[in-house]
């Protein structure tokens, strides 16, 4: 099979596919043959080395979320599971391929009606959209601020933002992703690669209740800021290298409430119960996750420097 390597630090370039011998699945795991991979930003943070996460040790293949269909079982599993169709996690590693063995207790059928892309799409940014509402609990009339709206993430926030009652404002850098965010029900939305979005946000909203920061950085810290007193903060990312760090010292100071995203994924058997109800709700056609480019596996660098250029939209999928 084909897979996607990588051997050392650096650039796109450092993406090589590489013929690579099949999986063999081991005691309790089955083979997936890949229909669609998904990429993260954070997955192109640790290809250049300088991600806000442990490093792994070198060489591996990257990607952790697919979907496709199983092929094979290995000792101990059900072979009644061969030729069904589910979205499954890796375990950090392994993704960017044709082929993939993982765990059978981590596979999750998809529903009828779902395809493989919009599995994908769900798997991972669904779940974390679910576990942040839940825990952030937007209340009807309020303010949400939605970072990188534009997104896989940011783009499911807004839908169930919007089911929840409350409004959104949405900050993206791009017209695009702007353009994006206001058909997905954004109330208001901010380039916020402009100096003033932080008083455009606040002009529209006279403060925000709810901020979901991606971002981190100075962005994030403007983000906090926006909040008003009574209101919640929650980090999910580091888009800008660091994650925003705010002490609940300085918090409490502001009357507000920093949410930890501990309180999104409370457990292991919680964070793949958000997956399952991810996944049924795109095949119910309440949660549409946006799938914006596609690449073929071979061309996975191209991938990586699209994202890296912020020339993306919603989900970046590898197709093998």
């Amino acid at each position: 099979m084909r897979a996607v390597w990588l051997r050392e630090f650096g650039d796109p370039g450092v993406l090589k596919v590489e013929e690579t011998p099949d999986p063999v699945p081991g005691a309790g795991q089955v083979v997936v043959e890949t229909a669609a991979a998904g990429i993260t930003y954070v997955e192109t943070q640790v290809r250049s080395g300088a991600a806000p996460v442990p490093l792994p040790a070198l060489p591996i293949v990257p990607g952790n979320g697919v979907a496709g269909t199983i092929v094979a079982a290995g000792p101990g599993v059900d072979p009644a599971l061969v030729g069904l169709r589910v979205a499954t996690t890796t375990g950090g590693a392994g993704g960017y391929a044709e082929r993939v063995a993982v765990d059978a207790a981590l596979v999750i059928p998809i529903p009828d009606g779902l395809g493989f892309r919009d599995a994908v799409g769900l798997l991972t940014d669904g779940r974390t959209a679910l576990g942040i509402v839940s825990a952030v609990a937007p209340r009807p009339g309020e303010w949400v601020l939605i970072g990188a709206a534009g997104g896989g993430v940011g783009s499911l926030l807004i839908q169930l933002v919007k089911q929840a009652g409350a409004r959104v404002v949405a900050a993206a850098g791009s017209g695009p992703k702007l353009d994006l965010a206001t058909g997905r029900g954004a109330d208001a939305v901010v380039d916020y690669t402009r100096p003033d979005w932080a008083g455009r946000v606040r002009e529209a909203t006279g403060g925000v209740d709810v901020a979901c920061d991606p971002a981190g950085g100075a962005i994030g810290r403007a983000a906090f800021e926006l909040v008003r007193t009574g209101g919640r903060f929650i980090a999910f990312g580091a888009g800008s290298g660091t994650m925003t760090r705010i002490s609940e010292e300085e918090a409490a100071g502001r009357g507000v409430t920093l949410v930890p995203m501990g309180a999104a994924f409370p457990s292991p058997e919680a964070t793949r119960e958000l997956s399952v109800r991810a996944l049924a709700e795109g095949a119910a056609g309440r949660l549409r996750p946006v799938i914006g480019q596609t690449f073929p596996l071979a061309l996975a660098a191209d991938a990586h420097a699209a994202i890296g250029r912020r020339a993306t939209l919603g989900k970046t999928l590898l197709i093998p």
